[in-house]
């Protein structure tokens, strides 16, 4: 399986009514789990949402490119 990295947010028991709006859901949803966090615990959340979905996606292949192509986006001046 490749690494899709096209927006592909969905709820499987919810009708789209505008591309972008499941893809603001996440974002909102992210941005409410770090509510009321320190910088540490924020980070710390990170990490564990990362290691979680990680678990979930379970292919070392498609895990290795996501790493590789977020660490590019974070050192390309």
């Amino acid at each position: 399986m490749p690494l899709m990295t096209e927006p592909n947010f969905k709820e499987f028991d919810r009708p789209v009514f505008r591309d972008f709006s499941p893809g603001d859901d996440f974002y909102e949803a992210l941005i409410a789990a770090h509510e009321g966090l320190s910088e540490a615990q924020s980070h710390e959340l990170n990490a564990k949402l990362v290691l979680f979905l990680s678990n979930h996606i379970g292919d070392l292949r498609v895990l290795r490119e996501a790493f590789r192509l977020a660490r590019e986006s974070v050192t390309q001046p």
